[in-house]
Formats: C-alpha cells, sequence, structure tokens
C-alpha cells in the first residue's frame, strides 16, 4: 500500500466533535441504554440525530474489531434511536 492511500485511511483520527458528550463504557451496554442516553439533551445537545452521528461513527471506527454480537446490538440501538429520532421530528412538526 502506499504511503498516501494508507494515510487517507486514517483521516478518522483527526476527527474531533464536540456535539456529543457519551459517558465512558456508554457503547459497551445494551442496545436500549444505549439508544435513551444518545437520545438525551444531555449526551446529545442537538438532540437525536447528532447520537445517530456518534453511533455510526463509533460503529466505523471500530471495523472489523467489533465482534458479531457486539455489532448486532449496536445496530439494534440505531434503529431505536432512529424511531426516537423519527418520533422527535414528528414532534415538531406537530407542534409548527
Amino acid at each position: 500500500m502506499s504511503e498516501k492511500a494508507h494515510a487517507s485511511k486514517r483521516w478518522v483520527k483527526n476527527v474531533k466533535t464536540d456535539s456529543t458528550h457519551p459517558r465512558e463504557g456508554l457503547f459497551n451496554k445494551d442496545a436500549e441504554t444505549i439508544a435513551r442516553e444518545l437520545a438525551s439533551k444531555k449526551v446529545s445537545p442537538k438532540g437525536p440525530g447528532s447520537g445517530m452521528r456518534m453511533l455510526t461513527y463509533y460503529i466505523n471506527r471500530g471495523g472489523k474489531n467489533l465482534s458479531a454480537s457486539r455489532k448486532r446490538e449496536l445496530e439494534k440501538a440505531k434503529d431505536l434511536l432512529s424511531e426516537k429520532a423519527k418520533k422527535a421530528c414528528e414532534y415538531k412538526d406537530d407542534r409548527r
């Protein structure tokens, strides 16, 4: 692999985010806990969409190092969080 190709695969190490603040070890919990906490204003002040991006980032960053069972649990958390985001969006639309 060329040096340039190798460097381009490492872009993720330079990503910095301040939109979500998950507690340490959150992604090792069950799907319901992960979704509930990532949807909370305390962890994701900008809403559940921000939590969804953090979860997707974590899954992508873990890649091949995640066990199949852990990845299934995280994908389940994504589904639950997606439902929470839809409900939040519908709630906003109803209030207009």
